[in-house]
């Protein structure tokens, strides 16, 4: 089968979604080397790093066209189709809610949250213009729809209105780290870790109302530390962060490279996510497999990522978050118990599982993209 998987997500810092299509691409080429796996980039102005080809085992397709230039086409016109570009596919896997047009190959989507549909003005860009009025119209038309979490998987069915038996759920696996996920990651001076990107949806104001709770009752005070690119919407809580009572606790440490995140995770105690909604939640199965313990938000498919091994509070009290920080940082025996369960609940996933189900997703949008009537016969692969 020939594969053509849309890497540009990946191509400048990886975050939740780019670290998702990489670790995919690379568990799937693995797990069925006879494929023909190319992956697909297009900017003007940033290139594929060095090194990727052989790293995921794909043949890479790096074209100078401008995102902005080629999404529009390919979001409002459905042109051009992406043989093209990239030469001929079984398979096309766009790496977001939208279609990438195609004149042969069966064509996949993939859906991390409908927080777009839930709260349009906290998006931006590209995003506020196309998913919220397309994303349904795709998704009905694709040959299959790829969710990360059931969570995500019954939104697209029930709020898209795509047939049960057209989205599959792929989700991530646990990471695999050199030296942690072996033992509880407590470290007796170690800090609050959020990692993300500043955003809406990541609901860091009421982190911060925490924190400004935890430093007004005294005594010992965890820092946190915020890892994460910058968003349009960030300025308000950076701002907050430089100035009392904040100012010397919390500090911004900025988008933290993938080689460095074991060091990261490794002087944490805690990681949070206090977002408003998550499809998946990648740092808090991160944090499992290294042995943190994990606070998250009772929202979205947090809950189904971290089970019974999270700690969960309601996204609208800070009290309650404050309490959970507070508590991680001052009992010891309660940390470690929550960490041991996190290092269990982490191995019900796993990227090899994730390339299984990606292949029989594959196979499926191929065979249903022969049975449509508009279907183009597929070139057989010599």
């Amino acid at each position: 089968m020939r594969v053509l998987v849309d890497y540009r997500p990946a191509l400048r810092a990886r975050t939740g979604v780019g670290e998702y299509m990489h670790e995919l691409v690379r568990a799937y080429t693995a797990a069925r080397p006879a494929d023909r796996v190319a992956v697909f980039s297009s900017s003007w102005a940033d290139r594929v790093a060095p090194g990727t080809g052989e790293a995921l085992r794909a043949r890479v397709i790096d074209r100078r066209v401008p995102v902005a230039v080629l999404n529009y086409l390919w979001h409002r016109a459905e042109w051009p189709p992406v043989e093209w570009l990239a030469g001929e596919a079984d398979v096309v896997h766009a790496a977001h809610p939208l279609l990438i047009p195609s004149t042969r190959a069966a064509r996949v989507v993939t859906v991390y949250d409908l927080f777009f549909l839930s709260h349009p003005e906290r998006t931006t860009a590209e995003i506020r213009r196309d998913y919220a009025a397309l994303s349904a119209a795709h998704a009905r038309r694709a040959d299959a729809v790829i969710a990360i979490s059931q969570y995500t998987r019954q939104q697209v069915i029930e709020r898209l209105g795509v047939d049960a038996d057209r989205v599959h759920l792929c989700a991530p696996g646990a990471r695999t780290w050199a030296r942690l996920g072996q033992a509880p990651n407590v470290p007796a001076e170690g800090y609050v870790l959020f990692l993300g990107t500043l955003e809406p949806r990541k609901n860091l104001g009421v982190l911060l109302d925490a924190y400004e709770r935890l430093v007004a009752r005294g005594g010992a005070v965890p820092p946190l530390r915020i890892a994460g690119g910058v968003g349009p919407h960030a300025g308000i809580w950076l701002d907050r962060i430089r100035r009392p009572p904040l100012d010397g606790v919390v500090r911004h440490v900025g988008y933290v490279a993938d080689e460095a995140r074991e060091a990261l995770f490794a002087g944490a105690r805690t990681l949070v996510l206090p977002s408003l909604d998550e499809g998946f939640g990648l740092p808090a199965l991160e944090a499992m497999s290294a042995g943190i313990p994990v606070v998250v938000a009772n929202a979205g498919a947090l809950p189904e990522v971290v089970g019974d091994a999270g700690v969960l509070f309601n996204n609208a009290d800070p009290d309650a978050l404050a309490y959970a920080l507070g508590r991680l940082a001052a009992d010891d025996g309660w940390a470690r118990e929550r960490a041991a369960a996190g290092l269990v609940r982490a191995r019900a996933f796993s990227w090899e599982a994730s390339a299984r189900a990606l292949g029989r997703i594959y196979d499926e949008a191929v065979a249903r993209r022969a049975g449509r009537p508009d279907a183009v016969p597929v070139r057989a692969v010599s």
